[in-house]
């Protein structure tokens, strides 16, 4: 097969990701030097396609952008983005509920990767069940989304929770957010895993990307069902 892949040496681009799996393939920053990422950037960019890093620190992308690059990154989700071409639309919606603001980032993370990839995000922040009538509150807007993202820490009780009262998908994601106890994030872990409330799949601690991926194979199944 030709031109399957980008050969950089200390790294193979899969560019041919998206034609086999419909995702195209996306850089883990975490543990790439600033200047392995611009090579791998400015390489997707010469083959004139989108790519999305994930676990981007803040000094690596201001390298990139000072590089002439011309990349956007947010910093509470840790996303860099290069788009060289424009989006496709999935045509279908993601709730992404948080059990509290400390899980932002990794909700974040599952948000912005879902709008790389062409979906609608809504955004249901901070409605765990320390307070249920904040999740009651929202829980019309969250019953038109095709699939749910919970995320949370401590616990991790929002997920069933939130399968109890919904027909949709829900994906869960723990979070290393909590006290001691929580043993950085596998006392939600389990507790996503053991649920008694049925239709939920649990990805890693702190997966938000995972989690959006999954989310968005679930909608592109079903656009082209349709």
């Amino acid at each position: 097969m030709a031109d399957v892949f980008t050969d950089l040496g200390f790294a193979k681009l899969d560019i041919s990701r998206k034609d086999r799996t419909g995702i195209a393939e996306t850089i883990y920053c975490a543990g790439k030097t600033k200047e392995q990422l611009l090579e791998i950037l400015r390489a997707f960019k010469d083959k004139n396609i989108s790519v999305l890093g994930t676990r981007c620190s803040e000094d690596k992308a201001e390298f990139v952008q000072n590089s002439g690059l011309s990349v956007v990154y947010d910093a509470c989700s840790k996303i860099i983005v290069l788009k060289a071409s424009s989006g496709e639309t999935m045509g279908g919606k993601i709730a992404i509920c948080t059990g509290g603001t400390a899980d932002l980032p990794v909700a974040e993370e599952a948000a912005k990767t879902a709008e790389f990839l062409g979906a609608e995000v809504i955004r249901c922040f901070d409605v765990g069940v320390a307070g249920l009538h904040r999740l009651l509150a929202k829980l019309e807007d969250i019953r038109q989304a095709d699939v749910i993202i919970a995320v949370a820490g401590m616990e991790g009780a929002l997920a069933g929770v939130i399968a109890g009262l919904v027909e949709t998908p829900v994906i869960a994601v723990p979070t290393s957010v909590g006290y001691g106890a929580s043993f950085s994030g596998l006392a939600p872990l389990l507790t996503m895993l053991n649920s008694c409330a049925e239709g939920i799949s649990v990805v890693n601690i702190d997966n938000g990307f995972g989690a959006a991926v999954t989310a968005c194979r679930i909608l592109r199944r079903m656009k082209k069902n349709v």
